[in-house]
């Protein structure tokens, strides 16, 4: 009997000091929420607006699947192990999944079964452009697992990718039309507030959104937002649009980080002359037939 009174005893006291402890913890996160400072990022010389020159990088999953995925075994597992897994990941979607008309995810389940295929007469528009080495496109170029450099004056800012020395420039209030469609699209720029908005047109159909298939048509337009959150962070953002592919816009966002080790610099990926083996290498089997 003493030992139950005990033992309700020890429970109560648990209770209030978690509940005190709860307490506590709310009425700190209160005070502290009463002095939170919204970050502003140091100005680029000789204009009001932030700078965000620098190297920066997204740790994200998302070039294998935008949306939410579990670890798999790459396409040749038996020869490479491990090393060709596909990472489990979270999702970039907001609202989690892409709003896909039904053809067109049709056309997303097809791309992901032939992903790795090779066709020489078809190589646009037949597997992943990425293993071939393709420009990455927007907004996949901007969470692939490598680098991309920041730079920026008063009037453009350029962002040059370490995949395949892809590169964008993007000129700063004065909006340009594209001549011809891109595979990095046509990037447009302004400010709101602190935030650099880019607004991207001019894309034909070729490039994927991710390993997994994800697609859009000729008819994409991306609208970009990098806000400077902290000293190493940006957060992204990119609205799709395309009411060939989708039923309505849809936004994917996480977070940039700055790249801060000593000498840190963006170094050469081009990947071109890794991959004629992987292209043309049928070709060569067959002619020395």
């Amino acid at each position: 009997m003493n030992t139950g009174i005990r033992l309700a005893g020890f429970a109560a006291a648990v209770s209030l000091v978690a509940t005190g402890a709860a307490g506590a913890l709310w009425l700190s996160a209160e005070s502290a929420s009463g002095q939170v400072q919204v970050y502003r990022a140091p100005r680029l010389p000789g204009t009001s607006h932030p700078d965000l020159t620098g190297i920066w990088q997204a740790f994200v999953t998302a070039n294998w699947n935008i949306e939410d995925h579990g670890a798999e075994a790459g396409p040749f597992p038996t020869l490479l192990g491990a090393w060709g897994a596909q990472p489990p990941g979270q999702s970039i979607v907001r609202g989690g999944e892409i709003p896909y008309r039904p053809a067109a995810l049709a056309k997303r389940e097809a791309n992901f079964a032939r992903r790795l295929d090779v066709d020489v007469d078809a190589l646009n528009t037949v597997g992943d452009p990425e293993a071939k080495c393709y420009m990455p496109g927007v907004p996949r170029a901007t969470y692939m697992p490598y680098p991309f450099q920041i730079i920026q004056s008063t009037d453009r800012i350029v962002i040059a990718y370490q995949f395949a020395s892809a590169n964008r420039t993007i000129p700063i209030g004065r909006p340009t039309e594209p001549p011809i469609d891109f595979w990095m699209g046509w990037s447009n720029g302004s400010w709101d507030g602190d935030t650099l908005v880019v607004d991207v047109t001019g894309f034909h159909d070729l490039p994927w959104l991710d390993r997994a298939g994800n697609h859009h048509s000729a008819q994409l337009h991306v609208v970009e937002r990098y806000t400077p959150i902290s000293p190493y962070h940006l957060q992204y953002e990119a609205t799709i649009e395309d009411p060939q592919v989708f039923t309505r816009p849809w936004t994917i966002s996480f977070p940039l980080y700055r790249r801060i080790e000593e000498n840190v610099r963006l170094l050469e990926f081009k990947c071109v002359d890794l991959t004629e083996e992987y292209i043309y290498g049928g070709l060569l089997e067959g002619a020395g037939q």
